[in-house]
């Protein structure tokens, strides 16, 4: 197995152009993750599982580095955060939006997973359905409030 991903990785580090260095670091940060954790079957396996890491580890560290969409002095001025009066008028909207925007089964899934803190495989069981399909519905349900909140917030701004 060893010899596999050390194969691997000579190979994928040979493709890199030279300067690359988040590339390579991306590749090493890769190997760590995958060395000892998985036993490919052969080299090709070895350099996909490899590759999806690599991949993987550089968006990582992307997002890490990427820079606020605030201004350093922004950030400063707002790390109390919200007023606790703020956090609850931006509750009541959301809970507005979940009353009177999501169907029934939505609006279910929301107050029993959200609210109430129930498992999605309890509510699919509750349901009938499959959990699958209870975490596509949750995620439609978060799409739609997200894009309705943040319609109404342009509207107040």
């Amino acid at each position: 197995m060893a010899d596999l991903f050390t194969e691997a990785f000579l190979r994928l580090r040979k493709r890199l152009r030279q300067g690359e260095a988040w590339a390579d670091d991306a590749l090493q940060e890769a190997f760590v993750r995958l060395w000892g954790r998985y036993s490919p079957a052969s080299a090709t396996e070895a350099e996909a599982l490899l590759s999806r890491a690599a991949r993987n580890a550089s968006t990582d560290e992307f997002r890490r580095k990427k820079p606020s969409p605030l201004g350093d002095e922004d950030i400063a001025a707002d790390d109390d955060g919200p007023s606790p009066e703020e956090k609850e008028e931006a509750f009541k909207r959301v809970e507005n939006i979940v009353n009177s925007r999501l169907s029934e089964l939505q609006q279910y899934i929301i107050r029993r997973h959200q609210y109430e803190g129930a498992s999605l495989e309890t509510v699919a069981r509750e349901l009938g359905m499959n959990p699958p399909a209870v975490r596509m519905q949750l995620s439609r349900a978060r799409k739609t409030i997200r894009t309705i909140y943040n319609d109404e917030r342009q509207d107040l701004l």
